[in-house]
């Protein structure tokens, strides 16, 4: 396999995640409803990093939609083995679609960090999530109606700011539909360190909370000595995704930055009626906590 690096494990790595995702395939479903394109801020990005996708679709004149399709999103390695997904529902629902119009929008996809460096290949398609059946789109077919859009270099960890998680936190959990989602639980406050760049980063926050548990949102902070980075809080038990961009002032001049995650309330599952027998303290719930020089 040239100009890729993907060692045997990744062939059950790529069985589980299969698993746990549909696949969105089925018949020919007439002229091409839109043109899709997709473009990566970034040729090449370490295994994981985050990258943000704009997505674009050109509706075709006279093309209507007459459902909420879904867009599927997979990305495969140069022998075509899915790795990971970003299947998610358009910001304007494909029911909404003008004939002719551009429908375009970004988001922020987390590389998971899967055993594989080199070419990666985006396919974009739409589908029916009640029955799975693909629309036909205009573009590079790469079968069952999955278009290529875009390529990424994917680079190993080495070649991003590692981060060291210190005291404060549990042990990685993982999930048990999908190898590839893994988070840490926070307690009230927990810290982590990184190498100083001697420039400004962007903290990448990517969490859920349990707001639901209390009677007022739970308040969050990133804090370095006594200076607050961000703040935020959080009132949907929904993930969501916070940037905070750290001047390389607040940074300090040490080999070594120091960061805190505060929240303002945590709980005890145990203690908490219809939370479960979980005996530890819990904060919020990090799934990507990552810092990027800029």
């Amino acid at each position: 396999m040239t100009g890729a690096t993907r060692p045997s494990r990744v062939v059950s790595a790529a069985a589980i995640l299969a698993t746990a995702l549909v696949s969105a395939c089925g018949e020919s479903a007439g002229p091409p409803v839109a043109t899709p394109s997709a473009t990566i801020n970034r040729p090449r990005a370490p295994l994981g990093s985050p990258i943000e996708v704009t997505y674009r679709f050109q509706v075709a004149p006279g093309a209507g939609l007459d459902g909420a399709y879904r867009v599927m999103v997979h990305f495969v390695d140069v022998d075509d083995e899915l790795m990971w997904t970003d299947d998610h529902d358009p910001p304007t629902p494909t029911s909404s679609w003008q004939a002719g119009g551009v429908i375009e929008y970004t988001r922020t996809v987390f590389i998971p960090v899967y055993p594989y460096l080199g070419e990666t290949r985006v396919l974009v398609g739409l589908y029916d999530p009640d029955t799975q059946r693909r629309l036909t789109l205009a573009g590079e077919e790469d079968g069952q109606q999955a278009y290529r859009v875009a390529t990424l270099e994917l680079q190993p960890q080495s070649e991003s700011i590692f981060v060291v998680y210190g005291p404060g936190w549990h042990p990685p959990e993982v999930s048990a539909d999908n190898s590839l989602v893994e988070w840490r639980w926070s307690k009230k406050t927990a810290t982590v360190s990184f190498r100083n760049p001697g420039r400004d980063v962007l903290v990448y926050l990517d969490l859920d909370g349990r707001p639901d548990v209390f009677d007022a949102p739970q308040q969050v902070s990133l804090r370095i000595a006594d200076q607050v980075v961000e703040a935020f809080t959080l009132d949907t038990n929904d993930r969501v995704l916070h940037q905070a961009r750290v001047g390389a002032d607040l940074l300090g001049s040490a080999d070594v930055v120091e960061l805190s995650l505060e929240v303002d309330q945590a709980f005890v599952p145990a203690r908490t009626p219809g939370a479960g027998p979980d005996e530890r303290e819990l904060g919020v719930r990090v799934f990507h906590l990552y810092v990027e020089a800029r």
